[in-house]
């Protein structure tokens, strides 16, 4: 008896599971392709970390949480940006300096890693966002497949095939222990 319940519990949580990592797989393949490149949610971008300049504040194919900023002129030494560096490319640094002349801020930058501060002044105009605090490991890998033809194909269809089979799995068992129960028992005389 208490194998049935455990069974119940535990076939309720994985079909639980499954159906969130399908919803959480549509949610990133549609966010990614929607907005171009790294999703969003509840207006913080979520960004893979390309490179270890900023270990150990995160590893290299983590995502992070930023949030666009509007007006990135009050930043302080100490915030993480994350900025243009050309016209498609972007980096995250933490501020080391910040450089005020009569009608333009910049932003000296430095990756935690790195000995030394970036070569170049960040004007204020080219800051995109700043780091919110949150952090994933490794999920950025994720995202970026994602973002592929054949991930995007992947984690759409792969989550669905799992929860379908495994509801396949679950009817069977059923259906077993239906018949189990409409066999006639022996009767002893």
């Amino acid at each position: 008896m208490i194998t049935k319940k455990v069974w119940k519990i535990t076939s309720n949580l994985i079909t639980g599971i499954l159906f969130l990592l399908l919803i959480f797989m549509i949610f990133v393949v549609v966010s990614s392709k929607a907005s171009g490149g790294e999703p969003s949610f509840l207006g913080y971008q979520l960004k893979t970390v390309l490179s270890g300049s900023m270990e150990p504040t995160f590893k290299t194919g983590s995502i992070i949480a930023v949030k666009p900023l509007q007006k990135p002129i009050n930043l302080n030494k100490g915030d993480v940006i994350t900025f243009m560096i050309a016209e498609d490319q972007l980096a995250t640094h933490r501020i080391v300096d910040v450089i005020k002349n009569e009608n333009q801020v910049m932003y000296k930058t430095k990756g935690d890693n790195n000995d030394t501060a970036d070569r170049d002044p960040v004007i204020a105009q080219n800051v995109v966002a700043k780091y919110t605090g949150f952090t994933i490991p490794f999920l950025g890998y994720l995202i970026d497949f994602a973002k592929s033809k054949n991930g995007s194909a992947l984690l759409l269809v792969l989550p669905g095939l799992l929860l379908i089979g495994y509801s396949g799995f679950t009817i069977y068992r059923a259906l077993k222990e239906i018949d189990k129960s409409n066999k006639p028992k022996d009767v002893q005389v």
